[in-house]
């Protein structure tokens, strides 16, 4: 039983747990939970105090979601973050998706090992100024199932919270887990004292994706999370040295950027499908080194680009986006 929610199992017109009446009330005779409510500690919960403490010293909380895996939502999340460290900004990337952890990969950090110090939790670094922080840190062996169910996820996203010690953040980057479940609300919960800046949603072009985008759009909407801007990701493939482009999948339905225009959220652009993205993505390596990503990285630079000027972020931060290299 979470820290304030009311069991599945509860009686009607339950008190709730942290009710100075829990477990004595006429409602809780009877109830599987009287005991259990009667001798919980009362008051808030804890964890969330130290939560607030931890993240007082990141300015920016951004969550990537998506509606269904595969759409590259952790490619993006990576991507992000190797492009705002090269912008000088001091940026960490959590990992919360507890079952596919792909983040370690994707940032060339197999292998390694969380350590501990009397601070909390240390992230590990790729650079001195891009830290990160996965469940795949923790697995003896990263072809291990990671079978878990809801609360022991849930304590895990608070201990990442709570623990790491991240130091002064400029970004601090979520990369969740596909769809809208425990984890997503995990996260809401437990940074809403804090406030989170807002989600970026991944999406490629076709209706059989859209349609899970656009439950994510709702869940955003209710829980109070701005949606920062839609990317459509793999739309079409470029081919520069056979100056070809082709339709990978199918958006003659309008793709995302027609639903953005139906919901009312920002579309961000659209990313085509690179092989040397992927590539760069396999070997833990931005996108932004050298010239090899030459159709990729130019648009995924104009979104984040993009997205540090029209959210205004304060202005010392333009500036490292003006004078910066992606």
């Amino acid at each position: 039983m979470e820290n304030g929610e009311v069991p599945e199992d509860a009686n009607e017109n339950c008190p709730g747990p942290q009710s100075e009446s829990a477990g004595k009330s006429d409602s809780c005779q009877g109830c599987p939970n009287q005991e259990a409510c009667a001798t919980a500690p009362k008051g808030p919960d804890p964890d969330l105090v130290a939560i607030a403490e931890r993240m007082a010293t990141v300015k920016h909380k951004i969550l990537i979601l998506s509606g269904k895996g595969g759409v590259g939502k952790s490619t993006f999340s990576a991507q992000l973050s190797f492009a705002l460290a090269s912008l000088d900004f001091q940026v960490g990337l959590l990992d919360i998706d507890i079952c596919g952890p792909s983040i370690p990969k994707m940032l060339g950090l197999e292998g390694q090992d969380i350590h501990q110090s009397n601070l909390g939790w240390s992230p590990i670094y790729v650079e001195s100024n891009l830290g990160v922080m996965s469940v795949g840190f923790m697995l003896p062996n990263p072809d291990e199932a990671v079978i878990w169910r809801g609360p022991r996820k849930n304590g895990l996203i608070k201990q990442f919270l709570k623990d790491v010690h991240w130091g002064e953040l400029d970004f601090l980057v979520v990369d969740a887990p596909p769809g809208t479940s425990d984890e997503h609300i995990s996260i809401v919960q437990f940074l809403q004292a804090t406030g989170i800046d807002g989600a970026i949603i991944v999406t490629t072009p076709q209706q059989v994706s859209l349609i899970d985008v656009r439950k994510e759009v709702s869940f955003c909407k209710k829980v109070g999370v701005e949606v920062l801007g839609v990317v459509e990701n793999m739309s079409g493939l470029s081919q520069p040295e056979l100056v070809a482009f082709t339709e990978v999948f199918d958006s003659s339905a309008g793709g995302a950027a027609e639903m953005c225009q139906e919901m009312g959220v920002p579309f961000l652009g659209k990313v085509p499908l690179d092989p040397q993205l992927c590539k760069a993505a396999e070997e833990g390596r931005s996108c932004f080194e050298g010239q090899s990503c030459r159709v990729s990285a130019p648009v995924l630079r104009g979104m984040i680009e993009k997205l540090l000027k029209v959210k205004e972020w304060n202005q010392d931060e333009l500036q490292h986006a003006e004078n910066g290299r992606v």
